[in-house]
């Protein structure tokens, strides 16, 4: 079949005005090019290494915002495409949110897990990342909990938070501190 394309980045979220992020965009094949484009504009031949590309946004400005999606080619053909990617620059006027797991970082397979993103600020809503993706989207007040119930290998990896304001105008935070969930 047409191989997929995964598009994230790394670190995630929000970056703020200066900050750098790199785009990863990941095929299951490695022969070919991959293209990365913004909106409908050709930018960059990614560098890649193996089934692996990357672009890197340093000194990020608000020119940088908008959306990406990545084109896998092989002799010049488009085998496939990956899904947009929105990229997002603002102020991170937010106090950094913490994130803890319970009941730890270690958990054998089927056990229920819950991901903490802790706050200080009033009425924000978090996302919650796994390896640069959006995993889930926590509304609350002060505490957004996360339970991942039966959790599998696959759920292994780099988590972290970040939130933002409900509200006309959406304020950002930096990213929380990472958190290895290891799945045995």
């Amino acid at each position: 079949g047409a191989p997929t394309i995964t598009i994230f980045l790394k670190p995630p979220g929000v970056i703020p005005p200066g900050g750098s992020t790199t785009i990863c965009c990941i095929c299951q094949r490695s022969y070919g090019s991959f293209v990365l484009y913004k909106g409908s504009r050709r930018l960059h031949t990614l560098e890649q290494s193996g089934s692996r590309a990357e672009f890197s946004i340093s000194n990020a400005t608000y020119e940088d915002r908008g959306s990406y999606n990545c084109h896998y080619l092989e002799g010049g053909t488009v085998l496939a495409r990956s899904d947009e990617l929105e990229v997002f620059v603002e102020e991170l006027r937010l106090p950094r949110p913490n994130l803890s797991v319970l009941p730890g970082h270690e958990v054998t397979a089927g056990a229920e897990v819950t991901f903490r993103c802790t706050t200080t600020q009033p009425s924000t809503g978090c996302y919650l990342y796994l390896e640069g993706q959006i995993r889930a989207q926590l509304l609350s007040r002060e505490r957004g909990d996360y339970n991942l119930s039966l959790v599998q290998k696959g759920d292994s990896g780099r988590y972290s938070c970040q939130c933002y304001t409900i509200r006309a105008s959406r304020e950002w935070s930096a990213v929380s501190n990472a958190l290895d969930l290891v799945v045995r």
